[in-house]
C-alpha cells in the first residue's frame, strides 16, 4: 500500500512540475508582424515569405522585430482522419514545417494562431479537445509563438480552458510564446500571469482613431482602456491593446506616430500589421525610431501610467532602468496648441535631467529650463529623461 501510495504522489508531482508556463520568455514585450490588421484571411506561403525577406532587408529584424505570426485563416476547413491540422494546401503548398524553417533560416521566429474552442472566429478548425495534439503538431513545426483567440468557446471556463493548452505547450517541450487572446472579457490581467506570457485588454483595434464600433475599436478608445492596467505588466508577462496599425491608411502619419509612442510607453507588445511590401519610408521610420523601441524594451518593464489629462492634453509618464523617465503628451484634439512644461510639476524629477526629443532626434536641454513646444492635433511630444 505505501508503495502504491508513494508511486502515485510521485506521479501527482510530476504532473504539477509540468502545469506551468514556460519562463524566461517574453522578458520583454514581443516584437514582430501579424498578418490579420491587413489581410485578414487571405494569408499564403508567397505573401508570408515576401514579409520574411523585407524584415530582414529594411533592418526591421535588427530593430527588434522577431516573431513572424501567420494569424486566422492558414488552415484547411477540416482536420484530417487523424484529428490533425491541416494547412489550406493552396495558400500553404510547401505546408507549415518548410515555412517554420524559412522563418528560422533568416533569423526569425515562427508564430501561428489558432482558438481555444471548437471554431476559430473566421470557421477554421479550433484546439478545443485537441490541445495537446496541437501542441506536439505545433513543436514538429517549430513553432515559437501561438496566438490563441476565443470564439466558439461556449460556457468554458478562460482560466482552465487557457491552463489547458498552457500545459500542452509545456509538456510538448517547446518553448513557446503564448498569447491569450479572449479580449480583455474575463479579466485576465488578474488571473493570466502565470498561463500566459501576454493577454489582450480589448477587442480589435482598427486604422481609425476615434472609432468605436461593436467590437472593434480606434486608437483613442483602446488607449482609454489601458488606464489602470499597469500594476498588472512586468517581464514574461504583459497587457496587450493590440497589434500596431502604423502605416495603414486609416490614419495619418501623426496619429500613427501618436500610436506607436503610446505603445511603446504602455510596454505593449509591437506587432506590426501593415503591409510591408507597400511601407512608406516614414512607416519605416517610425516603426524602427531606435529610441522609442529602446523605450517600449526597457529591462525594467514598467508600463506607462496617465499621470494626468486637461483638455486635450493627456500626459503618460514611464519610469526606466538607470533612473530615466519617459514622457508623452497626447493632443486628443482636433486642433494644435502650444505645450508649456513647466519641469517642477513633475514632483518624480529627483534633480536635473538632460532631455532628448525622440522623434526629433536631438537634445533639447534640461529640466532646469521650462520648455514650450508646438502640439499637433492628434500628434504627441515624446521625450526621454537622463539623468545630467
Amino acid at each position: 500500500m505505501k508503495k502504491i501510495i508513494l508511486t502515485f504522489t510521485v506521479l501527482c508531482l510530476a504532473a504539477l512540475a509540468q502545469a506551468q508556463k514556460y519562463e524566461g520568455l517574453a522578458l520583454t514585450p514581443p516584437m514582430g508582424w501579424n498578418s490579420w490588421n491587413t489581410f485578414e484571411v487571405e494569408v499564403n506561403e508567397k505573401l508570408i515569405k515576401e514579409t520574411v525577406d523585407i524584415l530582414v532587408s529594411s533592418g526591421m529584424r535588427e530593430a527588434g522585430y522577431t516573431y513572424v505570426v501567420v494569424d486566422d485563416g492558414w488552415e484547411a476547413l477540416e482536420r484530417d482522419d487523424g484529428g490533425n491540422l491541416v494547412p489550406d494546401p493552396k495558400k500553404f503548398p510547401s505546408g507549415m514545417k518548410a515555412l517554420g524553417d524559412y522563418i528560422h533560416a533568416n533569423g526569425l521566429k515562427f508564430g501561428i494562431h489558432n482558438d481555444a474552442g471548437t471554431r476559430t472566429c473566421n470557421g477554421f478548425p479550433g484546439g478545443r479537445g485537441h490541445e495537446y495534439q496541437d501542441a506536439r503538431l505545433y513543436a514538429s513545426w517549430g513553432v515559437d509563438y501561438l496566438k490563441y483567440d476565443w470564439c466558439a468557446t461556449g460556457t468554458a471556463n478562460a482560466p482552465e480552458t487557457y491552463k489547458t493548452m498552457r500545459d500542452a505547450l509545456y509538456a510538448a517541450k517547446r518553448p513557446v510564446v503564448f498569447s491569450l487572446c479572449e479580449w480583455g472579457n474575463n479579466k485576465p490581467w488578474e488571473w493570466a500571469q502565470d498561463i500566459g506570457h501576454l493577454w489582450r485588454t480589448t477587442g480589435d483595434i482598427t486604422d481609425c482613431y476615434n472609432c468605436q464600433g461593436e467590437y472593434d475599436m480606434g486608437l483613442r478608445f483602446i488607449l482609454q482602456l489601458q488606464e489602470g492596467l499597469e500594476k498588472y505588466a512586468g517581464p514574461g508577462h504583459w497587457n496587450d491593446p493590440d497589434m500596431l496599425e502604423v502605416g495603414n491608411p486609416g490614419l495619418s502619419l501623426a496619429e500613427s506616430r501618436s500610436h506607436f509612442t503610446l505603445w511603446s510607453m504602455l510596454a505593449a507588445p509591437l506587432m506590426a500589421g501593415n503591409d510591408l511590401r507597400k511601407m512608406t519610408p516614414e512607416t519605416l521610420a517610425i516603426l524602427t525610431n531606435k529610441d522609442a523601441i529602446a523605450i517600449n524594451q526597457d529591462k525594467l518593464g514598467k508600463q506607462a501610467y496617465r499621470y494626468m489629462k486637461h483638455l486635450d492634453k493627456v500626459i503618460y509618464v514611464k519610469e526606466l532602468s538607470n533612473d530615466e523617465w519617459a514622457i508623452a503628451w497626447h493632443n486628443t484634439g482636433d486642433k494644435a496648441f502650444t505645450l508649456r512644461i513647466n519641469w517642477k510639476h513633475f514632483d518624480f524629477l529627483n534633480g536635473t535631467y538632460n532631455i532628448k526629443d525622440v522623434w526629433k532626434n536631438k537634445a533639447v536641454g534640461t529640466t532646469h529650463k521650462n520648455m514650450e513646444i508646438n502640439i499637433d492635433s492628434h500628434d504627441v511630444v515624446f521625450l526621454k529623461l537622463r539623468k545630467s
